[in-house]
């Protein structure tokens, strides 16, 4: 398929995972990819195994570059918000960090890139999280997420008169790099919690990502979409413990 022929992409935190994998698909679909990073290095690698993508630095904390690199462009047909601030220790510091990092980075990445996208009748997609819809760990992370699904049905209801879709991906358990050295627990979490039997890949939820941002889901806007292997359909503890009452 070559879905995204043609088409200017621009995907936030591609240096790796979830952003990576995504800039290979759409890449693959014939889109010209811009892959940003706060690692320059890992976007450059990124986009170094790709035809037609190219590489840049991008602090989604920082609104003047997001405009600089969006303003710029000839065309903008999709944009990917897939960059987010890991968890810290620090409390109070984190909450800080989630709420201006994975929060208002989004935010200010879709404000600059919305006048560019309905001249093309383009796409948002943002990356958030089962940790949205409940309880995961890290009430700060999961409150940005949940933020972030408020705002993609606000900004839906907004864009859509100018022709721009917006949507939301929620993962479960993505074996991306963050979990490096912390193989055995993904698998227990893949068997155990996960009724398909296995946590995602980055290409699981790439191929989601370039669902919604295709001509494919022409009528979908609004929507949050699991990506999450069932996690959140079925109580796994719950049926064990019936189980074992049995």
């Amino acid at each position: 398929m070559n879905r995204f022929e043609g088409q200017t992409a621009l995907i936030t935190g591609a240096g790796s995972g979830i952003g990576a994998a995504t800039a290979r698909r759409l890449a693959a679909e014939g889109a010209r990819v811009l892959v940003t990073d706060l690692d320059e290095e890992a976007a450059r690698t990124v986009a170094a195994g790709l035809p037609h993508a190219t590489p840049h630095h991008l602090d989604i904390t920082d609104r003047a570059a997001i405009d600089r690199l969006i303003g710029g462009l000839p065309a903008l047909h999709v944009l990917v918000n897939n960059a987010f601030v890991p968890f810290v220790d620090d409390p109070d510091e984190n909450w800080r960090r989630q709420l201006h990092g994975t929060l208002l980075g989004a935010v200010h990445c879709a404000r600059a890139a919305l006048p560019r996208l309905t001249t093309t009748e383009g796409a948002i997609v943002t990356i958030g999280s089962v940790n949205a819809e409940a309880s995961f760990g890290d009430h700060a992370y999961s409150a940005a997420k949940a933020a972030l699904a408020s705002y993609t049905r606000t900004l839906a209801a907004e864009a859509a008169p100018l022709g721009v879709r917006v949507n939301q991906i929620n993962p479960g358990t993505v074996a991306t790099p963050s979990w490096s050295g912390r193989e055995r627990e993904l698998a227990a979490l893949g068997t155990r919690a996960y009724p398909l039997g296995r946590v995602g890949t980055p290409e699981d939820i790439a191929a989601a990502v370039a669902f919604l941002a295709s001509s494919d889901a022409a009528w979908i806007t609004g929507t949050t979409l699991r990506v999450d292997g069932g996690l959140l359909a079925v109580n796994s503890h719950f049926r064990e413990i019936l189980g074992e009452d049995a």
